[in-house]
């Protein structure tokens, strides 16, 4: 009976195997014969999908193919879903990719580079904390986002202040957790990015360290590599990162204060304090795509080696395997 249900299970297990081919082979013939109106791009996005609302403002969102947009707390939770097949393309700092691919087999690829503003990246104490700077913390219970910026700047900037991870009281919580901690009494300190970090501002709160100047500014695209081995999906994706680059010099190019209502009216915080948020950003760092080059790689082993010195990767980590100059071509035409 054993055998007999083993064999079965088996050949289920085959023929779902087939049938999972077939439908990708059909998709692959769909797509290759229909071009990009067949195409679905599964798409993450962190804090408030601003990337979506740039689109739709510059009026850049009448893509020939579909794109669904899905919200995260971070960029970590979006390479776990592009891992698990949830999504096809997803946007983050150099952090989460590192730790995506630690386990090896990642399934995606890093395929452009998106410079952006390193601005909003802080750690932030309740107004009123005896903690006025880095080297305060020690000895302090400090909230971080695990594996993400937050991350890498506090360990970075406790570095710089003569300090060990071992001598603060580290602990991991996601952008609402921290705040809600932070505001609770539940930490001294949070580590945290942009829209918690505004509404932490709003709430009072105080910088004590910021990541603007350790950070360099390479945001990461990552595709599946099921996107990768269609010509359709990969062009959609390099035109949906191109389109993202043209909304912003749109916005740059006199349409601030329109741009700024949006975000004001999105992020909760004052139309002033957007708007003066969206000019310092892009004057820190226009944001613009670019397609990977060997400098890309350097720049992110240098964070792979950084936590790896940390202990938080347990080996050395070579990242160029996980990056691919695939969508080069694709990217320099939408360009």
């Amino acid at each position: 009976m054993f055998r007999r249900t083993r064999a079965l299970r088996t050949s289920a297990a085959a023929l779902l195997l087939a049938l999972t081919a077939a439908c990708g082979s059909q998709q692959a013939q769909a797509e290759s014969s229909s071009g990009l109106s067949s195409v679905t791009l599964h798409v993450g996005a962190t804090g408030w999908k601003n990337e979506e609302a740039i689109l739709k403002f510059a009026h850049l969102d009448n893509t020939p193919y579909k794109v669904r947009w899905s919200l995260f707390q971070g960029g970590d939770q979006q390479l776990q879903a592009i891992r698990a097949g949830a999504l096809d393309v997803a946007s983050s700092s150099e952090i989460p990719p590192l730790f995506a691919a630690a386990g090896g087999r990642p399934g995606f690829k890093v395929v452009a580079v998106q410079r952006a503003a390193t601005l909003n990246q802080e750690v932030v104490v309740p107004k009123g904390s005896e903690v006025t700077d880095i080297a305060g913390l020690k000895g302090k219970r400090v909230g971080y986002v695990q594996n993400t910026t937050a991350h890498y700047f506090l360990y970075e900037l406790l570095k710089r202040a003569g300090l060990k991870w071992s001598d603060i009281d580290a602990k991991p919580l996601l952008p609402n957790d921290g705040l809600a901690a932070l505001n609770g009494g539940g930490i001294d300190a949070f580590a945290s990015y942009g829209t918690s970090v505004i509404t932490a501002h709003q709430q009072s709160a105080v910088t004590v360290g910021s990541g603007k100047d350790i950070l360099s500014g390479n945001f990461l695209w990552s595709a599946r590599d099921s996107v990768l081995k269609s010509p359709a999906r990969r062009a959609a994706t390099a035109d949906l990162i191109a389109r993202i680059t043209q909304a912003y010099a749109y916005v740059r190019d006199g349409h601030q204060d329109g741009f700024a209502e949006v975000t004001a009216e999105a992020t909760h915080q004052p139309l002033a304090q957007a708007r003066k948020d969206l000019l310092d950003a892009q004057a820190q760092r226009p944001t613009k795509a670019r397609t990977v080059d060997d400098a890309a790689v350097a720049s992110q082993q240098k964070v792979a080696d950084a936590f790896t010195e940390l202990g938080t990767l347990k080996n050395h980590l070579d990242v160029s395997a996980f990056w691919t100059t695939a969508l080069n071509a694709d990217l320099r035409k939408a360009l």
